[in-house]
């Protein structure tokens, strides 16, 4: 289980703003759990934290029993995985040879790629359909088509846990169901646990085993996708009247926005 433990954070930039308050959480292996919230609540920053990329000022994150804090950054590199948005790669790497970072984790300190490493690397590239852009350099590919080797990156590490930072974001209508039927099928086989924020309310319910909901740093909700989505919450939360029905196949919840408003 990966588990936040009522975890408090602020930046020291702006000490007076609680940018996470008392927040618990957890994750179980073989879960997708949805990440919702306004601009600012904190999604983005409670994916760190749970990664282990920034310290609570209270509380703590644990991973397979284990609190992250104690971990170096090759030990949980083993475990969890994080793809964020907007990564930027400073050095002429192609795609497999970006892809092949991800495994720096599973190689010797001093190594090379092995031929396990390469396939691994290539089916990663394969599962986000981008095994295409193996031999292209990164800064020539399209924002989505960076996204999706990006999680390749992430798949190759072969995680416990990954943790999704808008993963669709860029991505073309087919490639974001794509991408999100990829882990939900790795977390039905494969046992993964997957924390995704995401801003797409209609992708999370028809994904998510569960949704949680943030606002202004604080957990307001969470639950199965049918509890959760209801019209009085999201419309407190997004500040707008929601509209609700059902998938004519999923029965999930379905959303739209009120044209008038």
């Amino acid at each position: 289980m990966l588990e936040l433990r009522n975890l408090s954070f602020h930046y020291t930039r702006d000490p007076a703003r609680q940018t996470i308050d008392r927040v618990s959480l957890d994750i179980h292996q073989g879960e997708l759990v949805a990440l919702l919230g306004p601009n600012g609540s904190g999604k983005s920053t409670l994916l760190q934290l749970a990664a282990g990329a920034l310290r609570p000022q209270s509380g703590e994150v644990l991973v397979n029993q284990q609190p992250v804090a104690s971990l170096t950054r090759r030990e949980i590199a083993r475990m969890m995985a994080i793809v964020t948005p907007g990564y930027e790669v400073r050095f002429p790497l192609t795609a497999l040879e970006y892809v092949l970072t991800g495994r720096y984790a599973h190689v010797p300190a001093v190594g090379f790629d092995s031929q396990q490493d390469l396939a691994i690397a290539r089916q990663s590239l394969r599962e986000t359909d981008a095994l295409q852009f193996a031999e292209r350099r990164i800064n020539q590919l399209s924002a989505g088509e960076r996204q999706r080797v990006s999680l390749a990156r992430a798949l190759a590490q072969q995680p416990d846990w990954l943790l999704l930072d808008e993963p669709t974001a860029n991505a073309d209508l087919a490639h974001q169901i794509s991408m999100l039927r990829l882990v939900r099928e790795m977390a039905n086989r494969q046992r993964i646990g997957a924390l995704i924020v995401t801003h797409d309310l209609n992708l999370a319910a028809q994904f998510a085993d569960r949704i949680m909901l943030l606002k202004e740093g604080r957990l307001v909700a969470s639950g199965p996708p049918g509890e959760v989505l209801t019209t009085s919450v999201l419309s407190d939360i997004f500040n707008l009247p929601i509209l609700i029905d059902q998938h004519p196949q999923s029965g999930r919840p379905r959303l739209f926005w009120e044209s008038n408003s």
